[in-house]
């Protein structure tokens, strides 16, 4: 049994890369996630969020260590305190036709595409570059590693959400506000019951065993 700490471990700084970024010119610093890349039915969202200077970065953490209520609270703080947001949506009709990776993607440059005041670099989570002429640096794991990120992450998600939760009231039966579209075993059983609706990815394993043939 080793040594027992006297004092907890420091917090990381998840502001460190835009620190440095900023250090070397570059001053509209766009952290980069999506939601939505597991789901069986509903579209693939991409969030892209600069921080405003003033803000505690240290509160934007990965959307999935939260809960919906902080997540909500975290997205308004965003839009009040001066945050630069963009979102892309690419719906399930687009991901059958792309793949889900290519789709994502497309869902990101759609959000830096929609930001009022356009970044000149990218913090993106993952480890493939979104395809737009700005700089970028691609990061595995993003949302513990920038605020930007997190940021993001936290705005894709709640935007999701928010449609999933409309799409519940059209097609209760697959209970879209509980699963999000993803592969719970109830939604699958749902799926077999009912087959799939219109905004079940056809491509994907667990909705195209269902789609009945022409």
């Amino acid at each position: 049994m080793g040594p027992e700490k006297l004092w907890p471990e420091p917090e990381p700084d998840t502001y460190s890369l835009e620190r440095c970024l900023r250090l070397k010119g570059y001053s509209w610093i766009a952290g980069l996630d999506e939601v939505g890349r597991g789901p069986l039915a509903g579209p693939v969202v991409a969030a892209a969020v600069i921080l405003p200077d003033n803000c505690d970065s240290s509160c934007f953490v990965d959307s999935k260590t939260i809960n919906a209520k902080q997540r909500s609270r975290l997205y308004k703080e965003l839009k009040n305190n001066g945050a630069i947001i963009g979102v892309g949506i690419v719906p399930e009709a687009d991901i059958d036709r792309l793949n889900i990776l290519q789709a994502s993607l497309l869902a990101m440059k759609k959000a830096v595409l929609s930001m009022p005041a356009q970044p000149d670099f990218l913090l993106v989570d993952g480890n493939q570059p979104v395809p737009i002429g700005i700089p970028q640096q691609s990061l595995v794991k993003g949302e513990s590693k920038s605020s930007s990120v997190a940021a993001a992450s936290i705005v894709a998600k709640v935007i999701r959400d928010d449609l999933m939760d409309r799409y519940h009231l059209q097609y209760p039966q697959y209970n879209f506000q509980q699963n999000r579209g993803y592969p719970t075993l109830e939604h699958r059983e749902a799926i077999m019951v009912f087959g799939p609706c219109a905004i079940h990815r056809q491509s994907f394993k667990g909705v195209r065993e269902y789609i009945s043939e022409p």
